[in-house]
């Protein structure tokens, strides 16, 4: 059997794509979109005309941070989950007056140049950054032990997960951050009557073809890492909402009969045909709110954009917390 040499990420990224090629749907997690050309792309998605999330986040976080910090209160350890730039970061840990920074992110470099421009902006704040899968069991730095607790997960990424898998990871999260814990979590809304289906496929499937690099990246990855023979130009980027599972899907369509090898699998592909690359699950305010409450957290509170396109909530652990 093919097994690459090099890091267990390696290995891994291996196994799967082997895995989901060999399915009747062929299916690549979305967590391999993020090496570093993954990383910078997407980035750059967040910085697009169609792309809402990110500007309407950022305009939450900074128009309710205080609220947030006098409810939490100061000197907590700030856990980000999926870091990133940790552009959206220095929102929270100005007025929560955190006492360390912890980004967890699965691409180590971009890590350490993100946290390393996060230093330089926080020069007396401990900054501990981990390199990790955050939807697998890892540990906390040391470092923040004996520090109170808050997790921040922006960016709507708990939607690449399926609902069950959603609560999982969140009770995840609930049991490594522990009792007296908090959580600000950004979630993305489901269509309503101020946020139309276009609106939400547009952000998904942009003008200038960036989300389409980053899904193809997948393919560039597989090419580079896994000694593949995949061609590119056989694939194209499509995005849809699949209203009755409450979903953007990704795909890279095949656009003509393709054959190449990929992690020591021989796969041949039809004209049509796809490779699910992502999920991003959308939800209603009273849907995020179950979920919490399913996961062991206490929804206290949580904010929109006018047109209703982006919330983000604040989550207390559920260990005695005040319920609302």
């Amino acid at each position: 059997m093919y097994e690459p040499a090099g890091p267990a990420e390696t290995r891994d990224f291996a196994r799967a794509v082997r895995s989901g090629l060999v399915q009747p749907q062929k299916v690549i997690p979305a967590r391999y979109f993020y090496d570093e050309a993954g990383s910078r792309l997407f980035e750059a998605i967040t910085e697009l005309p169609e792309y809402y999330p990110t500007r309407t986040e950022t305009a939450l976080l900074a128009q309710h941070a205080g609220t947030i910090a006098a409810t939490v209160g100061p000197g907590r350890a700030v856990i980000e989950y999926g870091s990133g730039s940790s552009t959206k970061t220095p929102l929270l840990l100005t007025p929560l007056h955190a006492a360390a920074y912890v980004p967890v992110d699965i691409s180590g470099d971009f890590l350490a140049q993100s946290a390393a421009a996060l230093a330089a902006h926080f020069p007396g704040l401990p900054i501990h950054p981990v390199v990790a899968d955050f939807t697998q069991n890892f540990r906390l730095p040391a470092g923040i032990a004996a520090l109170p607790r808050m997790g921040f997960f922006p960016g709507s990424t708990l939607g690449n997960l399926a609902p069950m898998a959603a609560i999982d990871l969140l009770r995840g999260f609930a049991a490594l951050l522990g009792p007296g814990s908090w959580l600000v979590i950004g979630l993305d809304l489901a269509p309503g009557p101020g946020k139309s289906v276009a609106t939400l496929e547009a952000a998904y499937d942009d003008a200038a073809g960036v989300t389409a690099a980053f899904n193809l990246n997948l393919l560039h990855r597989i090419n580079r890492e896994l000694a593949a023979t995949v061609c590119i130009d056989d694939f194209a980027h499509r995005a849809t909402w699949n209203a009755t599972l409450g979903r953007i899907e990704m795909h890279l369509v095949a656009r003509r009969d393709t054959q190449f090898t990929a992690a020591g699998q021989q796969v041949s592909m039809k004209a049509g045909e796809t490779i699910h690359t992502e999920n991003s699950y959308k939800w209603t305010l009273p849907e995020s709110r179950l979920m919490a409450r399913a996961s062991g957290w206490v929804p206290v509170a949580d904010w929109t954009d006018p047109e209703q396109r982006f919330a983000v909530h604040l989550w207390q652990h559920n260990d005695g917390a005040m319920q609302p």
